[in-house]
């Protein structure tokens, strides 16, 4: 133990010895943000690894995390080697690399690793803190999806959230708190939005915080997708910190208080008691124009809004706001009085494009209703019109829907939506008929179809397509500048939506029973493409191209419904790909619950031009960097028999 800590020591001193001071801009090569840089754009300009060479890639080298069996204190110090494997199989966190060190997090304790990125060896481990049993009672335990870098040209900061919801700055060198940020390291953020854990609703993270300059911008999220215990519920306020000493510079808050603009969308002063609203995804940065943009979720509750009438600013909402102060530039709604759960699931992807001639500063924002939104991101206005379309009424006791929803007129959608006959299943006339026979025992309707009460001699629920899990989720797309086209994964799939009366909630509705099966003598009730990549030009607002993600899977091709029919591929069930953009090349895995392998792709055709094995399914998003003068793609596998563990693909030289 006493040779470890001597070893630990000396590899610490030899560090400092030798360290350099670091850029405060990006070096090339370099990975310093969840996704590429602070637009959001998921691209790298690194061409070693082409289409000739794809296929060659190899693993480099394996690193698995390691946590101690219990939490230490918030002083502890970086982990030598030898703790027990932590036993996560699937881990969503996406490294970063900045000057030949990756750091990643990891585990339901989101310990952080800093590692040699030429062969993953581990540099130190900081295992964690004691967060009084908060972590226990957190939301979105597994669903840390990485750490932040911050210099000022001098000190090198790590930034991570935990999950009970402190924001912790790590040495990026020493892998040990930074005593002069916040107290001992640390800032509650529990402390600064004012709230008592013992009594609060569940609030906590899943996306690292955005740094840029000297600001730390902390996405809060909450419970998704459930029903809460009241409408009484904790608001997701977007709050930023000063990098050096962890001050509070500003908090936007989500739900607005009275006086402040979007209250009167909240009637019934229902800003005063309701919450949500947080910022699950992760944050964009325009470094030009000094603005952060806010993807902001669903208020409480996900499907019944009863208590809190109206359109409900901010929820659903991109918000634009000044960097160093965080007020508001802009907004746009993309939802009004979400219902759907129907929450804006990735960061907004800022992006340069040309339409008919004029250069435009533009923002992408993916939907799980499967549309892009396409907006002016210096002003907030719509690039391509936006129709204020009537959607259905609610006639659930108490619920009044909104009577129109935003529709953008280009893109088209890339996921089927609502319910439309020719969209169903059509191998053969026979499934194609009992999928209709299947549907119509649903209330069907156009996309924002409301969900409906469960009562005897009622329907069996809406058709909700595309369903919460459909469309985009938090894997986001990615910008080629080469091309000025955005890739864009997805998945099909409907879902079916109720509530029903729940005389122990102050809510009055509660959300009724999930996992209804929609399928077809075991076929999904849709057409294939089950899960596809499609290739969106942002010139022209049409879609270049669309396949397949993954190959047609053995539930489909062994059918015996379909023992006579020649298949094209379906591509995968319920598979979301994971995307990286490089100078050459589209790369993508298919997720979990896909198959180990990565694949490349031609950017301006969607060909596969070569694949690769993996371990096992991929977990987090992938990312590219170079040292020593050789290209790595690194990302993390898991199985569900086997820990999570990242790896380092590169050629051999």
């Amino acid at each position: 133990m006493v040779q470890a800590a001597a070893a630990f020591l000396l590899s610490i001193a030899f560090a400092l010895l030798t360290w350099t001071p670091p850029s405060v801009t990006a070096k090339p090569g370099e990975w310093r943000y969840l996704n590429s840089d602070p637009q959001a754009t998921r691209y790298s300009p690194l061409d070693q690894i082409n289409r000739d060479n794809f296929k060659d890639l190899k693993i480099i080298w394996r690193w698995k995390p390691a946590i101690p069996p219990a939490p230490p204190s918030l002083g502890g110090t970086a982990q030598g080697n030898g703790d027990p494997v932590l036993a996560m199989y699937k881990s969503e966190a996406t490294p970063i690399m900045v000057g030949g060190v990756l750091y990643e997090s990891a585990g339901g304790q989101r310990i952080v690793a800093a590692l040699d990125a030429a062969t993953g060896k581990k540099l130190w481990l900081w295992e964690g803190m004691d967060e009084g049993g908060r972590d226990r009672k957190a939301p979105r335990r597994n669903a840390g999806r990485g750490v932040a870098y911050w210099t000022d040209g001098k000190e090198e900061r790590i930034f991570v959230i935990t999950t009970g919801f402190f924001l912790v700055a790590l040495d990026a060198r020493a892998g040990v708190p930074v005593k002069a940020f916040g107290t001992g390291g640390a800032v509650d953020l529990m402390k600064e939005l004012h709230v008592d854990f013992d009594n609060v609703s569940r609030i906590g993270n899943s996306s690292p915080p955005m740094v840029y300059r000297n600001t730390v911008i902390v996405p809060p999220a909450l419970e998704e997708g459930f029903t809460p215990d009241s409408m009484r519920n904790t608001p997701g306020y977007v709050m930023a910190f000063d990098a050096r000493t962890g001050k509070q510079k500003w908090s936007f808050h989500t739900v607005p208080k009275d006086g402040e603009f979007g209250a009167d969308t909240w009637e019934g002063k229902s800003n005063t008691y309701t919450g949500n609203t947080g910022v699950w995804a992760p944050i964009s940065v325009d470094p030009e124009l000094g603005r952060a943009y806010l993807p902001v979720e669903t208020p409480t509750d996900d499907y019944y809004g009863g208590h809190r009438l109206g359109s409900n600013l901010f929820g659903n909402s991109i918000v634009c706001v000044d960097l160093e102060t965080g007020k508001r530039i802009w907004h746009y709604q993309i939802t009004h009085h979400d219902i759907w759960n129907y929450d804006l699931p990735s960061a907004p992807a800022l992006v340069k494009m040309t339409v008919n001639g004029k250069p435009i500063k533009a923002l992408v924002q993916l939907t799980k209703q499967g549309y892009a939104y396409v907006l002016d991101r210096v002003t907030g206005k719509p690039v391509w019109s936006i129709e204020e379309r009537a959607a259905p009424s609610s006639d659930v006791p108490g619920e009044r829907a909104w009577p129109t929803q935003p529709h953008p007129t280009k893109p088209a959608a890339y996921e089927a939506q609502g319910y439309i006959e020719n969209d169903l299943i059509n191998f053969t006339p026979e499934l194609r008929a009992e999928a209709i026979r299947i549907a119509k025992q649903y209330r069907l309707g156009p996309l924002f179809t409301p969900p409906s009460e469960i009562k005897e001699g009622g329907t069996k629920g809406s058709w909700y397509n595309p369903g919460g899990t459909g469309g985009s989720l938090w894997q986001s797309g990615g910008f080629d500048p080469e091309t000025n086209y955005f890739y864009i994964p997805s998945k099909s799939g409907p879902g079916v939506i109720t509530v029903r009366n729940d005389p122990k909630s102050d809510l009055r509705f509660s959300r009724g029973p999930g996992g209804i099966d929609l399928s077809v003598q075991g076929l999904p009730i849709l057409k294939p493409p089950y899960s596809r990549i499609t290739a969106l030009d942002l010139n022209t607002g049409e879609f270049a191209w669309v396949v397949p993600l993954g190959t047609t899977p053995p539930r489909v091709s062994q059918n015996p419904a379909l023992k006579s029919i020649s298949l094209t591929n379906t591509g995968g069930i319920n598979l979301h790909a994971t995307l990286l953009v490089t100078k050459t090349l589209l790369i993508a895995g298919e997720g979990w619950g896909g198959a180990p392998v990565v694949r490349a792709y031609d950017k301006m055709t969607g060909a596969v031009l070569g694949e690769v094995k993996i371990p096992g399914m991929m977990g987090s998003m992938p990312m590219t960097y170079m040292v020593n003068g050789k290209q790595y793609i690194a990302f993390t596998v898991g199985t569900p028999t086997e820990p999570a563990e990242l790896v380092g693909l590169a050629l051999e030289n």
